[in-house]
């Protein structure tokens, strides 16, 4: 970003927008896909190939110099919009291939997705500085390579049920289900949290090391492992849903990841060993349960809405995300402190509140 800011003249308040640019685009991809039933009509090899392309080249549309804000918003916009064929669909593709096993596959795909979240603060801590743009080159070549790969070696898996064309009704025969809601409403409560302790962890660190100048530590090394040890937490969580059960499972972490929203204060009282312990729990906790979400929504879904039901959810779910984040903002510039993430916690409880209802209901004679 420092160079983009160098090169194009850009103020703090246009990085923002060009940030919110892409999650605005995936948003909208995700409920054009949504209403299209992309992902159920076509095959969703296909769909990830053809996404993986386009957005490798709309984020290849920044290398040229001398452009205006409002073409690098409309590239940023695109290439998000094109996102929402990469994430859900390659879910759904996992859907069609496991039934049982489910969790267990969408554990790995969900750690993946993490590891690669954290990377750019390992990049950083490491003091990597490539041009900006040979690592935009480098990683739209990755994309189109990883479509291509994906779309050669991997064919529609057994249990697809492909779907017959546009259903506009889709959104509400699927949340017309009361399982399914429940499924979904676990999962907006997890990403309500989710996004926004992510982009708050080296803001964590920073504060904490800053009340204690005494402590040699990167900010952005440590952001990596805090953010990265998720990836084995969904690993872990797909292991363990098979003995436990997926929703007890997803249950047990979004609640321990809430009572971390509410310790911490507690643990930024802390020695730094306790309070990095601390946060290295919650980075495991925060995302244990996303995989297992994601696995109760496929397979409470219709079988030939299930892209789309994945699809739904991602679009509410990381709309909810940019609301949360915007008000632990809001927050921090005005109270500050640690206390203010409390407000986390609101998400895992109405997840629990979601899935409690659940089983009230179906344990009724």
């Amino acid at each position: 970003m420092p160079d983009l800011v160098r090169e194009f003249g850009l103020s703090p308040n246009d990085v923002g927008h060009l940030t919110s640019a892409v999650q605005f685009g995936f948003i909208s991809g995700t409920l054009a896909f949504a209403i299209l039933t992309v992902a159920d009509r076509f095959s969703p090899s296909r769909v990830f190939l053809f996404s993986a392309l386009a957005g490798a080249l709309c984020n290849l549309g920044m290398l040229p110099g001398e452009q205006g804000m409002a073409s690098l918003l409309a590239f940023r916009f695109a290439t998000g919009f094109f996102l929402a064929g990469i994430y859900p669909v390659g879910m759904k593709i996992a859907a069609d291939y496991f039934d049982k096993k489910l969790g267990r596959s969408l554990g790995f795909l969900v750690g993946a997705l993490v590891l690669g979240t954290a990377f750019p603060h390992l990049v950083r801590g490491l003091g990597a500085d490539l041009p900006w743009r040979y690592a935009l080159v480098a990683t739209s070549a990755l994309a189109a390579l990883g479509g291509v790969l994906l779309w050669a070696t991997v064919a529609d898996g057994p249990y697809r049920r492909p779907g017959s064309g546009p259903d506009f009704s889709g959104f509400f025969r699927i949340f017309s289900d009361r399982n399914f809601r429940a499924a979904a409403f676990g999962y907006f409560g997890h990403m309500w949290e989710l996004y926004a302790f992510w982009a708050f962890v080296p803001l964590l660190l920073a504060a904490y090391l800053e009340k204690h100048p005494g402590i040699a530590a990167s900010v952005p090394s440590l952001s990596f492992a805090v953010i990265g040890i998720g990836g084995l937490g969904c690993v872990v969580s797909g292991q363990v849903s098979r003995q436990l059960g997926t929703r007890a499972t997803a249950a047990t972490a979004l609640f321990l990841s809430g009572v971390c929203c509410l310790a911490l204060p507690l643990a930024a009282a802390a020695s730094w060993p306790v309070f990095l312990g601390f946060l290295l729990f919650w980075g495991f906790m925060v995302v244990a349960d996303s995989p297992l979400f994601s696995t109760l929504v496929a397979q409470r879904a219709h079988p030939a809405l299930k892209g789309t039901a994945l699809t739904i959810v991602n679009c509410i779910g990381f709309s909810i995300t940019i609301i949360s984040i915007q008000l632990l903002t809001a927050l921090q510039g005005r109270e500050g402190g640690f206390g203010i993430f409390a407000i986390l916690a609101a998400g895992p409880l109405l997840g629990l509140i979601g899935l409690w209802s659940e089983r009230q209901k179906t344990t009724k004679p």
